[in-house]
């Protein structure tokens, strides 16, 4: 599957975070930064990249967590 360059800079710094497990989960903030995008736009992009089957989003009490299914 193709991904764009804003997806794999996401992917890379989800990696780069070890968001690639469920106890590894990492909020859109910590993405954000590590990817120095601003939060609204890895928001967009992490919500693409669900539709993909590249990223699982985890519901929590207070923001909720993702990590890449694919690493």
């Amino acid at each position: 599957m193709e991904l764009t360059d804003e997806e794999k800079k996401v992917v890379e710094a989800m990696k780069m975070l070890k968001a690639t497990a469920e106890n590894q989960l990492k909020t859109v903030d910590h993405i954000a930064k590590a990817a120095m995008m601003p939060k609204s736009r890895v928001a967009a992009i992490i919500g693409t990249l669900m539709n993909k089957k590249i990223v699982k989003r985890v519901a929590r009490e207070k923001a909720a967590g993702y990590y890449l299914l694919q690493a």
